[in-house]
């Protein structure tokens, strides 16, 4: 296939975009500028709307993962502000020129949060479930209704709810320097559900859902492991040889971080893959711990 990838230098997308090509896939990467004038790329600007319409016209698929990370810095009214523009912008841009193309892509693959669902404690959640509340839950919403306007006869749309994906960098890699000082622990009670996934299964969800048309909307993409925070520490220090009983209190969590603390820390998501689960993707990475190991090389 010829696939049209935002966001590429990623997280995900530095993972994904090597992947399809060693499955023989023709990847051309968006870029905000291209100093190298380098072969499978092309300059665009969501900011502004602009992206040449002959880069969608008759390419089979898009997967937009473009938005800024949720996880660096306190969320100021101007962090938040770039938080929404950055998922916003991208998504409008290639919705629009989804729909203004000739031939129009088979399929948008548009990346969404778990944080779609709020704070639910241990309530079981699915793609069914209804959207929860708070700053997370509103911006993701948005984030995949801006992706549902490219859907036509023509192109279906499917959103990622991802989890913590577990890679070398990332949320992982924030984490690392204090276990390996022998200061990580739980945050808060420790009890809140932490759905995750290894980067691996990132990319393998993400090839599944091109070759299975019958999968659209939403999909948990989330390993079928649940963990709660206590039982992610624990296993991160296991992992790494070192002690994880350091706990940070839900109060210092939220000095030191402000409202990101409470949506990324302190918040419980028990999250099911369902719609995985259903068509039978097979995990590749099903254990925490092998998803750790295998993401840092132990």
């Amino acid at each position: 296939m010829k696939i049209v990838v935002s966001g590429a230098s990623g997280l995900v997308g530095s993972a994904l975009v090597p992947s399809l090509g060693a499955a023989g896939h023709e990847v051309v990467r968006l870029v905000r500028t291209s100093t190298r004038n380098a072969s499978g790329e092309s300059v665009w600007d969501p900011a502004t709307g602009t992206l040449d319409s002959a880069v969608i016209n008759g390419v089979d698929v898009v997967i937009n993962l473009n938005g800024r990370s949720i996880a660096e810095g306190r969320w100021t009214s101007e962090v938040k502000e770039e938080l929404r523009s950055s998922r916003l912008d991208s998504t409008r841009t290639l919705a629009q020129a989804i729909g203004n193309s000739e031939n129009p892509p088979g399929l948008l693959i548009s990346a969404s949060a778990v944080g779609y669902y709020g704070d639910r404690g241990d309530e079981q959640l699915d793609e069914s479930s209804e959207i929860g509340a708070g700053y997370l839950a509103e911006l993701s919403g948005d984030w995949e209704t801006a992706a549902l306007a490219a859907r036509s006869e023509q192109t279906r749309v499917a959103f990622l709810r991802l989890g913590v994906v577990v890679a070398r960098g990332g949320a992982l890699g924030r984490m690392l320097t204090p276990f390996k000082l022998g200061l990580g622990g739980p945050i808060g009670s420790g009890r809140q559900f932490w759905p995750w996934i290894g980067v691996e299964d990132v990319c393998g969800v993400i090839k599944f859902i091109l070759d299975h048309k019958e999968i659209e909307g939403p999909v948990n993409a989330v390993a079928p492991q649940e963990i709660r925070c206590s039982d992610f520490t624990r296993t991160l220090g296991r992992a790494l040889s070192r002690p994880a009983f350091m706990p940070l209190p839900a109060f210092a969590a939220r000095l030191a971080l402000g409202e990101m603390a409470d949506s990324l820390l302190l918040a419980s998501q028990r999250v099911r893959p369902q719609v995985l689960e259903y068509h039978g993707y097979p995990f590749k990475r099903p254990s925490l711990e092998e998803a750790i190991r295998s993401a840092l090389s132990l």
